[in-house]
């Protein structure tokens, strides 16, 4: 299943308004971290238990930023019944470590339940 791409307007605040479990990731075309992470994300797999999405955020008056309070991309949050429930932003000029997305990928799991 392909992450769904999320405009600025399916987010109240910091609620996504999307129901069930959803891990998103929060990216920019210009980061070389974020091109690199998208293919990693785009292959996780959620099966029946959560979707994914890709907030764009290339966009520097995306109010995004200011919503979730992003100062370093790629970052990723794991959303249940529209509310964040886990966060991971990148170390910076690191990007997100390996476990990253397993560990969202396990939250995810642990919230559809």
């Amino acid at each position: 299943m392909t992450a769904e791409l999320l405009p600025a307007e399916a987010f109240r605040g910091r609620r996504l308004l999307r129901n069930g479990t959803w891990v998103v990731a929060f990216l920019t075309d210009w980061c070389p971290f974020c091109r690199e992470f998208r293919p990693d994300f785009e292959a996780l797999d959620g099966g029946i238990s959560f979707r994914t999405g890709i907030a764009d955020l290339t966009d520097d008056e995306s109010p995004l930023w200011d919503d979730f309070a992003i100062d370093v991309v790629p970052a990723l949050v794991v959303f249940s019944s529209g509310r964040p429930v886990h966060r991971r932003e990148s170390d910076p000029g690191v990007g997100l470590p390996s476990d990253a997305l397993d560990r969202a990928r396990a939250v995810a799991i642990a919230e559809a339940g």
